[in-house]
């Protein structure tokens, strides 16, 4: 980069708007990329403004908490955007309600399945201790997994990355796999990739229908509980 780019981009940098600005642009340039792809779930918008933002501020080597001071506003929406996941959810609670207990059988075995899955894969590929209780909490949402991490031993920083990519990856495949397995009910859709992926999932859910988001909210919602009491609960079993 050259000395009156570089020079520019230290002044902007300085402003949290460019931040935001560069959060939203990045998210637009995403959006139109998957429309472009036919709306295909790989062209993952959170996905192409992550890859976008990651490679300015890496390129014009500004820093996360620089970056942050902007984006922090878009992350003070988050708040409101879970809660507003209750409007859908109550639209669709006579079906939570009929599928009650299948719906909290489902939740457990998927909860404890996302842990000893990531768990048993890391340890068979040799990882550390470390790296194993990092991963074990990565499909609840990011403030309950680093809690967990913390509180079990792994390092929350690097579980809050493995939750992002999680995210990202429930969001691009799930809707895919669902399909592939033959699941047709848009209710165990949403649950599935609620409980696997949380809140970007999530998002991808509603994309499939306003049932299958309904779903995954709340088991995206029970998923948090039910790691934050089965994970240490298996931690001083297993550990």
């Amino acid at each position: 980069m050259s000395a009156d780019v570089r020079d520019i981009w230290v002044y902007l940098a300085a402003s949290p708007l460019t931040g935001l600005t560069l959060t939203l642009l990045a998210y637009q340039v995403g959006r139109w990329v998957h429309l472009r792809a036919g709306s295909n779930a790989l062209a993952n918008p959170v996905l192409i403004a992550v890859a976008l933002i990651a490679g300015l501020l890496a390129t014009t080597e500004t820093d996360y908490a620089t970056y942050f001071e902007g984006a922090q506003f878009v992350h003070f929406l988050l708040g409101p955007a879970t809660v507003a996941l209750a409007v859908p959810l109550y639209r669709q609670f006579a079906q939570v309600r009929r599928s009650a207990v299948a719906l909290l059988v489902a939740l457990i075995v998927g909860s404890v399945t996302a842990a000893g899955s990531a768990v048993g894969i890391a340890w068979v590929l040799g990882a550390s201790e470390t790296t194993m209780l990092s991963l074990a909490p990565k499909s609840a949402t990011a403030p309950i997994a680093m809690a967990i991490a913390e509180d079990i031993g792994g390092l929350p920083s690097l579980t809050a990355v493995l939750v992002i990519l999680t995210g990202i990856t429930g969001a691009a495949l799930g809707s895919w796999i669902v399909r592939l397995v033959h699941v047709r009910d848009d209710r165990a859709a949403g649950l599935a990739i609620g409980v696997a992926s949380h809140g970007i999932g999530t998002a991808r859910a509603f994309q499939i229908s306003e049932s299958a988001g309904a779903f995954s909210g709340l088991a995206m919602g029970l998923n948090g509980l039910a790691t934050a009491t089965l994970i240490p609960l298996l931690y001083r079993l297993f550990f």
